[in-house]
């Protein structure tokens, strides 16, 4: 099947897609901060460069989307019609690498959260913001 664009709007239309301050992290980074949680963004020197590290409570945030992360059952992952194979190839790669990431960070002691774009939607947003500080809580009661 026929891509619906022209290479050059192609092009354009995936310029524009962020890695990095996405909106979705945003959203995460506001409510953390404004709950007196100090971070940093996007480390380097952890596996996978975490959206959010929190090394007070040895916590990363990975603030994945949907799409480019395979989120099963989700409205908002729809499999390419176009390059179906090369898409699912380039999702199924993401997937492993997020899997290895996870894996070494608890090997290190880290404590993972992994929240995906649809969990910070209209109707979802606080629930999922609270759990991520429960989750951050939890981790540091159970580490003193």
């Amino acid at each position: 099947m026929a891509d619906v664009h022209n290479k050059a709007i192609r092009s354009f239309n995936m310029s524009r897609i962020r890695s990095k301050n996405t909106k979705p992290e945003l959203i995460v980074r506001k409510y953390l901060f404004s709950r007196g949680f100090r971070y940093r963004v996007h480390s380097k020197s952890l596996p996978g460069r975490p959206d959010i590290v929190l090394a007070k409570y040895s916590t990363v945030i990975f603030v994945n989307g949907c799409f480019w992360h395979g989120h099963e059952g989700c409205k908002y992952f729809v499999v390419p019609k176009t390059r179906t194979e090369w898409w699912l190839k380039k999702i199924k790669r993401n997937k492993e690498l997020d899997k290895k990431n996870t894996r070494e960070l608890w090997a290190n002691g880290w404590n993972v959260i992994t929240v995906f774009e649809c969990e910070l939607k209209k109707g979802k947003t606080e629930n999922t913001l609270q759990r991520i500080v429960n989750q951050i809580e939890v981790h540091e009661n159970t580490d003193n």
